[in-house]
């Protein structure tokens, strides 16, 4: 099956037509005039505002381009599994939305449940064939049904049919087949919106819902009301600038509006738990970027309008960020187009106008900035929607230090018409409810009341130990990568930091920081958790995370010149880091050294050498010197297999499951197409960790773990019994593991590895670890299912 709407089309069709004897007369006359025809389709219907105006454009068009007598599009109702006709030419137009099939039933439900192509030359005469006399369909005989399927899951069915009784040719199924994958992706975003859009305008309680990413975990009933402006850059046309030098004005007193904004923002967060004031002073960051601000200025000077200006840099900037394979990173990008967002506000709506926060408030927005939170009264915001966004965006991260529902990247929303409309957040199910029945509201707001009373029991752990029922000690630590990040952990009771990302000052610059200039992050850093440990992570930059003023081309950059290849290759970059950590830790003592992307002995020899020579040079002039414990990241495979000679070397290692599961099955779990793969406890990441885990014991290493996984319930079981001495994740989850923690037995934990390296596949896993949650009296730790919708 084809993928999404980008690349060649013509490399999409099935039939054999690059040999030319092969290449008929007739494939030739009609069949490349088709493709022209395709690709048109596809770039209409992508640009189409509406659904309605994409079904139409597109039954229109492959109903001209096959020549056939109709064409209709059926969508799939995911609440009642059913097949409902939505749009049709050439069949009686009253029947669309009443002519509905369950999987199975009929043609069209047969090429829905069976998920593949069904060519019949006589459509009344099979006997699956369901007649429905309104629709007048008993004149046509020859019949082509294609399913489209988005990442596994059908959307709907797209069919053909002619009064000819005659069966469909290859190149007519590999058009329908090809047509219907490329515009499934649009089509089901569409779905969404559409489908929000008909509730809005009914008025009609319902339990409609769409689905999105958690960002934070909670549950938030109340209105709807649209963060900041409703404007997109997709709004935003490129057009020449009569007058640059009011242009430039513009844009300047847009700055200063935003400037503003951010510092009655940060006096408004004064006094909120884990320092969230700091994520403030990373949009001034941006916001005072000279690279972002005079490029801006430059095309304003070149002629183009200050909005035009705005968005093609904003969009550059972002697309850095955006290439970036750590997901932290990667959602660098969002805190940069939320200020571009800013300032297009007051570029094109310089007029604010006032929004009254009299009840339970729940902001949906694009990208919901921390401006707009802060604007919001503490006690009436309850949740927090984006079109956009991910887990690891500011806008997750503040949602979380501050305990608000949030649901990320949930697609494209009518904004415009959602203000004042009732909604539920589920940050548990990453899903939000529009317009809900009274039944739904009521289990809701059952279930929300259960969370926060279950959450406020959970705050007498935050003193004592994560120590099992039969004495086995655990360290829960914190990943951090801003002060937004590491307060919330020393409120939770994080006994230090797991992990802390010392790229930023990398990335945000305009050239290389200065070793002075990582001296006073890393001592911040270093005193802020003093004396608890800090484990600071070695520059990871390359070409998954290039910078702007040093980029590298590679064709897989995931597999490229990243980590410690990268800073090895760069020793007058990495001895200036190691001097920095190495002053920072000064009278200290509670620094951590961690090298990332290690896969040889090598590069640890090469390390060390370099730590010797920034030793001497620093005892010279003066600086006293103690040598931190050094570790590696566990994430390249090779690396499990050279533990017996790296053990002597090192103080400890910590497992990056991220990567390491993702090197394991081969699978990028930042791209859609195969993310659902990215299975966590997938039986051979289990035999890896325990494999790492028995080379440690055996060698006296410690064993820490700084991916998600730290973070999940019923994996932590798994880990403690194989050994794992150290979890670090965010800061929200860190009563809830150690709850987990205190509640089960080491010796039951070491029971169900031995039971897990029997497994097969992650489900049976999964299911012998919630079952295990659930008979320790630990179901509030359980996956959520769905509230009955009634």
């Amino acid at each position: 099956m084809v993928g999404g709407a980008g690349g060649d089309i013509s490399l999409y069709f099935w039939p054999s037509i690059v040999e030319d004897d092969g290449l008929s007369k007739l494939m030739q006359e009609r069949y490349m005039p088709s493709l022209a025809r395709m690709q048109r389709i596809v770039q209409d219907v992508n640009t189409a505002a509406s659904l309605d105006e994409k079904l139409r454009m597109i039954s229109s068009q492959v109903k001209e381009v096959m020549e056939v007598d109709v064409c209709s599009i059926y969508l799939f109702d995911t609440d009642q599994s059913e097949l409902v006709l939505m749009h049709t030419l050439g069949l009686d137009s009253s029947c669309v939305g009443t002519i509905r099939m369950p999987l199975g039933d009929g043609l069209v439900g047969k090429v829905g449940e069976e998920q593949q192509l069904l060519n019949i030359e006589d459509a009344p005469k099979h006997p699956q064939f369901h007649y429905f006399p309104q629709a007048q369909e008993e004149a046509f005989h020859a019949f082509l049904g294609a399913p489209v399927i988005h990442y596994r899951k059908l959307v709907g069915v797209l069919v053909v049919q002619q009064k000819a009784t005659r069966r469909f040719n290859d190149e007519d199924e590999a058009f329908l087949v090809t047509i219907a994958a490329h515009l499934s992706g649009t089509l089901k975003d569409a779905i969404n919106s559409g489908k929000i859009a008909e509730l809005i305008k009914t008025s009609k309680k319902s339990n409609s819902f769409v689905n999105g990413i958690i960002g934070a975990t909670g549950i938030g009933i109340g209105r709807l009301v649209a963060a900041g402006s409703t404007l997109s850059f997709k709004d935003v046309e490129d057009v020449c600038a009569l007058d640059p030098v009011a242009e430039l004005e513009r844009f300047e007193h847009a700055v200063k509006l935003v400037h503003e904004e951010l510092d009655k923002g940060h006096e408004q967060m004064a006094g909120t738990p884990g320092d969230v004031q700091a994520i403030f002073d990373a949009y001034r960051l941006i916001l005072d970027s000279p690279d972002l601000q005079d490029a801006i200025r430059q095309r304003i000077s070149d002629g183009a309008d200050s909005a035009a200006a705005l968005k093609v840099v904003i969009e550059e900037h972002a697309a850095i960020f955006e290439a970036m394979e750590d997901p932290y990173f990667k959602a660098r990008s969002e805190d940069i187009r939320s200020i571009g967002l800013r300032l297009l506000k007051y570029l094109v709506e310089p007029e604010v106008q006032t929004v009254s926060y009299d009840r339970p408030i729940l902001l949906v927005g694009n990208v919901v900035g921390v401006s707009d939170i802060a604007e919001v009264p503490r006690d009436k915001l309850v949740g927090i929607i984006c079109q956009q966004g991910s887990a690891l965006s500011h806008t997750a991260i503040l949602a979380s230090a501050l305990g608000i529902p949030a649901v990320m990247g949930v697609g494209e929303l009518p904004l415009r018409r959602l203000t004042g409309k009732s909604a539920i957040v589920d940050g548990y199910q990453g899903r939000v409810h529009f317009q809900p029945s009274s039944a739904l509201r009521a289990e809701f707001t059952r279930l929300a009341r259960r969370d926060n009373e279950f959450d406020r029991s959970l705050e007498k752990l935050k003193e004592l130990p994560a120590e099992t029922l039969d004495q086995h000690r655990v360290t829960l630590m914190v990943n951090t990568g801003l002060l937004s990040d590491i307060s919330p952990g020393l409120e939770k009771g994080a006994e230090g930091v797991g992990l802390y990302r010392t790229e930023i000052p990398f990335i945000i610059h305009e050239s290389f920081p200065t070793e002075e200039e990582q001296f006073r992050i890393y001592r911040k850093v270093l005193k802020e958790f003093h004396p608890r440990p800090v484990t600071m992570r070695t520059l990871d930059i390359g070409g998954d995370k290039p910078l702007p003023y040093f980029p590298v081309e590679e064709d897989n950059p995931y597999l490229g010149w990243r980590g410690i290849r990268f800073t090895l290759d760069h020793p007058e970059i990495f001895l200036g880091q190691i001097r920095a950590m190495l002053r920072a830790n000064e009278g200290l003592g509670n620094l951590k050294m961690l090298l990332p992307m290690v896969s040889s002995v090598d590069e640890v020899d090469s390390f060390f050498e370099l730590l010797r020579k920034a030793f001497k040079s620093l005892q010279s002039e003066g600086v006293v010197v103690e040598k931190p414990p050094v570790g590696i990241m566990v994430e390249v495979p090779s690396t499990l297999f050279l533990l017996d000679y790296m053990a002597w070397r090192l103080d400890f290692i910590s497992i990056g499951t991220n990567d390491l599961t993702q090197y394991l099955l081969a699978v990028d779990r930042n791209n859609q197409s195969v993310a659902n793969l990215f299975s966590r406890l997938h039986p051979s990441v289990v035999r890896a960790l325990n494999y790492v885990s028995e080379q440690a014991y055996k060698h006296g290493l410690d064993v820490s773990l700084c991916g998600e996984l730290a973070a999940d319930p019923a994996a932590v079981l798994l880990l403690m019994g194989m050994g794992v001495k150290s979890f670090s994740m965010n800061a929200h989850s860190l009563p809830r593991i150690k709850h987990v923690i205190r509640s089960v037995s080491h010796e039951q934990a070491v029971g169900l590895v031995e039971n897990a390296l029997r497994m097969q596949s992650e489900t049976e896993i999964r299911q012998m670890l919630n079952r295990t949650l659930e008979n320790a009296g630990l179901e509030a730790h359980l996956p959520r299912s769905n509230p009955v919708r009634t």
